[in-house]
């Protein structure tokens, strides 16, 4: 596995296109595009205020910027660099925007979820829908493009609504069984859509598209349950991450469990290679002490960073959540299955890698840290071998 130079990100904002060939980094109010292959600066845009949030048309045209603090969204144009949009949410604010499948159609969410705003870059044209949910995830497409799930919450009780994105007209809406809805999720297919409760109570249930229930699956009561969950690309396994530090894999067609995954705080595993982050700090001769070059010299104090490989046994340095403060740093909040879907990556506990994103061609992962993103190139052809 190689690793490339770190570069500077803010929020974590970093993401791959979706064909594959630029990635788009944000470091406070300017977004940065760059190709994949050379990693050399193709764009940079200076947006308003810093940016919240940045997404990728599903063309990988254009890039959705917000600024949710001012209620704005800036769209920029990878083919038309002196071409951008703004849209202004006005005094009833702004708390998610996303694009929806086609890349023409962005949906901005009002604070306290009001309403879902769907406004129309080619026709000006604006839609609005109610009552959407204030959750984890309230809001999915199918991969096809053809349907939206929304989640809503009226009179006490959970509700999916399944739109057609078209005309955004309603298609059916229905009950789920959910004491207090977090998430829902499309499998790629779009033949069933994966609907999770709160931490709360370990409860997923898989709906079809007409509504119909087709399953429920727990893996345990009395204890803090669903963190993350995530399809794989084949639509063949769904992983649940949950606060016990375990991932578990359901199939397809039973809906059962057939693999999990624990996280231990030692890896005995001889099969297993361990990357170990290193520091080093160039040597500092006494010529190098004067003034002259301690004034001028840019890199005489700047450390850089190598990975090592860590024979087995392996510490894996672990953080002990605070029971006393709110969201405690414990299970496993990140899933992501390479395009293949032959590996999974997971983030679990207080780790200082932030996400974890795949590359679309599966060999490559993006770590992104607090401040800092790196990209892992994994070497394929010597594992086949």
């Amino acid at each position: 596995m190689n690793f490339s130079e770190i570069f500077k990100q803010s929020n974590q904002l970093c993401k791959v296109s979706p064909d594959g060939k630029y990635l788009a980094t944000c470091v406070q109010y300017r977004l940065v595009v760059r190709d994949v292959s050379t990693l050399q600066i193709l764009q940079l845009y200076t947006c308003l205020d810093q940016i919240s949030h940045m997404d990728w048309s599903s063309d990988s045209l254009f890039i959705l910027c917000a600024m949710y603090k001012r209620g704005l969204v800036q769209v920029w144009s990878l083919e038309q660099p002196d071409w951008h949009c703004k849209i202004d949410e006005g005094s009833i604010g702004l708390v998610s925007s996303r694009w929806s499948p086609d890349g023409r159609h962005i949906l901005n969410t009002t604070e306290f979820h009001m309403r879902v705003t769907v406004w129309s870059l080619c026709t000006k044209a604006v839609s609005y829908i109610k009552y959407p949910k204030a959750c984890q995830k309230g809001v999915d497409f199918s991969r096809d493009g053809c349907y939206m799930a929304l989640a809503e919450r009226r009179d006490c009780k959970d509700y999916v609504s399944v739109f057609v994105c078209d005309d955004w007209h309603l298609l059916r809406h229905f009950e789920t069984e959910t004491q207090d809805l977090a998430g829902l999720e499309w499998s790629p297919n779009g033949c069933v859509l994966a609907v999770w409760d709160s931490c709360l109570e370990y409860k997923v249930l898989l709906y079809s598209l007409d509504g119909r229930l087709l399953s429920t699956y727990s893996a345990y009561e009395w204890s803090l349950g669903v963190k993350s969950v995530t399809w794989s690309p084949s639509s063949q396994f769904l992983a649940i991450g949950s606060y016990d530090e375990k991932v578990r894999i359901l199939n397809h067609i039973t809906w059962k469990k057939i693999a999990q995954f624990e996280h231990p705080a030692t890896i005995n595993n001889t099969k297993a290679v361990a990357y170990k982050e290193v520091e080093r700090r160039p040597a500092v001769g006494n010529e190098d002490l004067s003034l002259h070059n301690i004034t001028l010299g840019s890199t005489l104090f700047n450390t850089q960073s190598k990975y090592e490989i860590c024979p087995p046994p392996v510490q894996i340095p672990v953080v002990k959540p605070d029971p006393d403060r709110a969201n405690p740093k414990i299970g496993v909040s990140t899933l992501a299955f390479s395009t293949d879907s032959r590996y999974v990556a997971t983030k679990n506990g207080g780790f200082q890698v932030q996400s974890l994103t795949w590359h679309c061609s599966g060999d490559s992962l993006i770590l992104l840290g607090k401040e800092q993103l790196c990209l892992c190139y994994m070497d394929t052809e010597q594992e086949d071998k």
